[in-house]
């Protein structure tokens, strides 16, 4: 009996050993198959085991972020859910980033050997995306802190612009002659923009006007006003007013102050009051005077 059970576990040692040597054996040849460059501490292996390590973390990373992408977004809107997708976008590739760390790490290889080793090429890269690195901090400042929607009216550069798009590196704009704007969302943070509807759609407008002296200033008050009041896309409260602004050097200087909800269409509502100003002006003999100067001439005789 006992030999017997003593052949059984003969059997059963002999099954384990080649379990261990030649199955796992085999498995563990495979898996530090690959590049081994330098000896010792200093030495980096790059395996199969490593890329399949790397892979099984990658996917474990993309179900996790995915997951808490929807567990965020579920009860956001259409529009904040948009935005918060952009900055997610960033913080997945720094997510991924600190996973390879992590992994290679825990493979074995001295992160810090590689960090030494690419610091030349981290430094070159740091500026050469440093603007780029710029823009991304832009667009999440502008996402997070709703400085921007899109809808508004933006003016950068002397340019205006209706904004139909925000993304994490760049804001797109389409301007009053149907092109598009693109702008580097580092603008935002750096630079002055004039942001027309950012409290509310409604802006006052002005048109400068200047008629020559001796012309009855309440006639010119009384024409401009009613001009203001009967042309289309001007608001009838806020109450559009006339400033009579200064005596100019050829001019009495008048400005015309109203009210609109289109900013975008600001050009053509001016010059459909100014055809208006124009005519009515012609009509009741108000003059526009041009640029005038007085010459005088002195003729000196010398005594010889």
């Amino acid at each position: 009996m006992d030999k017997i059970l003593n052949m059984g576990q003969d059997e059963s040692n002999k099954l384990t050993d080649i379990i261990e040597k030649d199955i796992w054996g085999s498995i563990q040849e495979f898996l530090n198959w690959g590049l081994h460059i330098g000896e010792g501490d200093k030495s980096i292996h790059v395996t199969v085991g490593l890329l399949l390590m790397l892979t099984v973390a990658f996917i474990i990373t993309g179900f996790v972020l995915k997951w808490l992408r929807l567990l965020f977004t579920r009860k956001m809107g259409q529009d904040d859910k948009l935005k918060f997708i952009s900055i997610f976008k960033f913080i997945k590739y720094m997510a991924y980033v600190v996973v390879v760390l992590i992994t290679v790490s825990a493979a074995g290889i001295n992160i810090t050997i590689l960090i030494t080793a690419s610091a030349a090429l981290f430094v070159g890269l740091g500026l050469a995306l440093q603007e780029l690195f710029q823009d991304v901090i832009g667009g999440i400042f502008i996402i997070v802190d709703k400085s921007l929607s899109v809808g508004d009216i933006v003016e950068v550069e002397g340019k205006v612009g209706k904004v139909f798009e925000i993304k994490l590196r760049t804001t797109r704009a389409i301007t009053r002659d149907d092109k598009v704007i693109i702008i580097p969302n580092h603008k935002f943070i750096s630079d002055t923009i004039y942001n027309y509807t950012q409290n509310h759609k409604t802006t006052r407008e002005n048109i400068k006007i200047g008629v020559a002296y001796g012309s009855n200033v309440e006639l010119v008050t009384r024409v401009l006003e009613e001009i203001l009041q009967t042309q289309k896309g001007i608001l009838k409260n806020p109450k559009p007013f006339i400033l009579f602004e200064d005596f100019g050097d050829s001019a009495l200087l008048f400005s015309l102050n109203f009210y609109i909800t289109n900013s975008f269409m600001d050009p053509q509502i001016k010059s459909e009051v100014r055809y208006k100003i124009d005519a009515k002006f012609r009509e009741h003999g108000i003059t526009i005077p041009f640029p005038q100067r007085d010459v005088h001439l002195f003729q000196h005789s010398k005594n010889l």
